[in-house]
């Protein structure tokens, strides 16, 4: 079974890294603002009179986006760390289904992959 050089592991693993580093800060950042604001918090509004109902909806929407967007970056962060496992094991790069190496080209515009464009299309049929 073909592997990926050291090289190219070190390379994938730093922009996966980079990558790392983005979502978590990203999540943090979701963490703090949106998602642990209370609602008086998250409206602006600290007075003790309730405020207008469609406040309360559109707070309660970006809410609910925040919580879509966090679980999408927890999501992706498990993929990431799945990847950099698979670095560590020196088995990224190959593609679960043919067994071949996936692309450069292909790890670069999607990282955190397991299989290669030909498998992806075979897979679509």
């Amino acid at each position: 079974m073909e592997k990926m050089s050291k090289e190219d592991l070190q390379y994938f693993k730093d922009l996966l890294l980079k990558k790392r580093a983005k979502v978590v800060q990203n999540l943090d950042y979701l963490k703090s603002t949106v998602l642990d604001a209370t609602t008086k918090d998250a409206s602006g509004d600290h007075s003790s009179y309730s405020y207008h109902m469609a406040d309360q909806g559109t707070d309660a929407m970006e809410r609910e986006k925040a919580f879509m967007f966090a679980a999408r970056d927890e999501k992706y962060l498990k993929q990431i760390d799945e990847a950099l496992e698979r670095i560590d094991n020196e088995t990224y790069g190959i593609c679960r289904i043919t067994g071949k190496l996936i692309q450069k080209e292909r790890l670069e515009a999607v990282p955190t992959t397991t299989i290669s464009v030909e498998a992806k299309k075979a897979e679509k049929k």
